[in-house]
């Protein structure tokens, strides 16, 4: 009557990662692929992506007259139809970053395997105490002793199997392990305490779409109408990927969410959509907008100038309009992401100063990268 259990053990691939001044090494534990011997185990050789320092066409709207600002002062190519969001997630994960997205599938696999697992035996555990009961119920297991004493056993087993799966649930992970030479680690420190300040930031908010407008007709300082959504930014991380590094994470109001990673970048919506792509393919873009703001100033924006609600077009009042009232023009800072393969997205900032701090100390360590990979 011995209850056996077959322990569900696979080796999760792991990224392990070292930055150093002569170059960028990785190596990444696929399934299926030729694999070398390090130290550290058996791991697939593979090469990180080039980390170029690329920008990204902007088509910008003129401002002819100074005391006239726009809403947005620059405006993506790529919005055709005014619309500011990605391509579909399964289109943009990039050939290099495969190997990382296959390790990450893997450890989601198998930790299903092992939560059936854990259900099938948490079943045979009920059985077994409902067995044993009924042992002493019908008397049987008091003429015939090793009735009870086996399903103990079988019990046991069992309780000791849940603990088991349960443990190896929680190592259900892509390890990423990352080694910085202490110049290279200064670099992104630096960032990463950029991006601490910029999360600080009173408001920040994803611009999911951006149209032109007559200025003339609408009576107003503002040529282009910009939609945009409060997003939260912060330090978190994935729960497929552990690290002794938190992921910087930028929410997404109308798609996936970004998490930003020493080497690549996640976009994740969920178990079965998500797409990643290596720094070297980030275009990320920095500056400021001059915004008509019409609601509440947030507190660590500066006001740069003043317009009003309905406006000549010299930058003067329109006296048609009865009650016609001042309002402030502020200065947001920006930031927006591309790649090739379909990342758009676009995000704007009440504190100029921490997004110009952060745009530039992603590309000092971008660089960094770069200049990595050229040796």
């Amino acid at each position: 009557m011995a209850w056996s259990f077959r322990k569900r053990i696979k080796i999760i691939p792991g990224v392990h990662l070292n930055f150093s001044k002569s170059g960028i090494s990785t190596s990444i534990g696929v399934k299926g692929a030729s694999v070398t011997f390090s130290k550290s185990g058996t791991f697939l050789n593979t090469s990180i992506p080039s980390f170029g320092l690329n920008s990204r066409q902007k088509l910008s709207v003129p401002n002819t007259n100074p005391q006239l600002p726009i809403y947005n002062t620059d405006i993506p190519i790529e919005l055709s139809n005014d619309n500011i969001f990605s391509a579909d997630i399964h289109e943009i994960t990039s050939q290099d970053m495969q190997g990382v997205k296959e390790a990450i599938l893997l450890a989601q696999q198998q930790r299903k395997d092992l939560k059936d697992d854990l259900l099938k035996i948490r079943t045979s555990l009920g059985t077994s105490k409902l067995k044993r009961i009924l042992s002493y119920v019908f008397v049987y297991g008091l003429i015939k002793k090793t009735i009870p004493e086996n399903l103990k056993i079988d019990i046991d087993a069992q309780r000791e199997a849940i603990n088991q799966t349960k443990e190896q649930i929680n190592n259900c992970f892509v390890k990423l392990d990352l080694e910085f030479e202490p110049e290279i680690l200064e670099k992104y420190n630096r960032l990463s305490e950029a991006f601490r300040k910029l999360i600080s930031s009173n408001k920040i908010w994803d611009v999911t779409s951006a149209h032109y407008q007559d200025r003339i007709v609408a009576r107003s300082s503002a040529s282009t109408i910009v939609n945009k959504r409060s997003v939260k930014f912060s330090f978190k991380t994935l729960p497929d990927i552990k690290s002794d590094f938190e992921a910087f994470y930028f929410q997404n109001a109308n798609g996936a969410d970004l998490y930003f990673y020493p080497s690549f970048i996640v976009m994740f919506s969920n178990n079965t959509k998500f797409a990643i792509v290596g720094f070297d393919e980030i275009y990320l873009n920095h500056g400021y907008v001059r915004f008509t703001e019409t609601g509440i100033v947030p507190r660590d924006s500066k006001v740069i100038d003043r317009t009003w609600l309905k406006v000549n077009k010299n930058g003067t009042p329109d006296k048609r309009f009865k009650g016609n009232y001042q309002i402030p023009i502020v200065k947001y800072g920006e930031i927006s992401l591309s790649t090739d393969t379909g990342l758009n997205e676009e995000y704007e900032f009440s504190n100029y100063e921490f997004t110009e701090d952060f745009g530039t100390a992603f590309k000092e360590y971008q660089s960094t990268i770069n200049r990595l990979k050229q040796l």
